[in-house]
Order: C-alpha cells, then sequence, then structure tokens
C-alpha cells in the first residue's frame, strides 16, 4: 500500500430536503475542483427554521485530497 499525503478544505452544503442531500451536494461540487478527493468528515450540522419547519439544512465537511506526486 502506497503512503499518501493530504490536504484538508472545509466546506458547506445545503439543501431544502435534508443533511444527506448536503452532503452529496457539498461533495460533487468539491470534486468538480479538486483532484484525488478521497474521503470527507462531517463536522457540523445547522439548519434554518422559519415558521416552526425547518427551511433549510447546512452540513459542514472536512474534505481529504491527496497530493500529487512529483
Amino acid at each position: 500500500m502506497s503512503e499518501h499525503v493530504y490536504r484538508v478544505t472545509e466546506v458547506v452544503g445545503t439543501s431544502r430536503t435534508g443533511v444527506d442531500d448536503a452532503v452529496r451536494r457539498a461533495i460533487e461540487r468539491a470534486t468538480q475542483t479538486l483532484r484525488q478527493v478521497d474521503w470527507f468528515e462531517v463536522t457540523e450540522i445547522r439548519g434554518h427554521v422559519e415558521d416552526g419547519e425547518i427551511r433549510h439544512y447546512q452540513v459542514g465537511l472536512k474534505i481529504g485530497f491527496r497530493l500529487q506526486d512529483t
């Protein structure tokens, strides 16, 4: 198994439908910019409540991507 070095970036995904969708949106968007994304960690979950109902979910993520070998 190769040994890798990772860089970590933080993003926040949002969704009107749920936490899972917010996570998937964040990862999908991050992989459009970052190469070799290997893992993620949910660091926080929050949301917006209006008139007693959840209107938006926000999920903070750390995303790890491998640095390229030189």
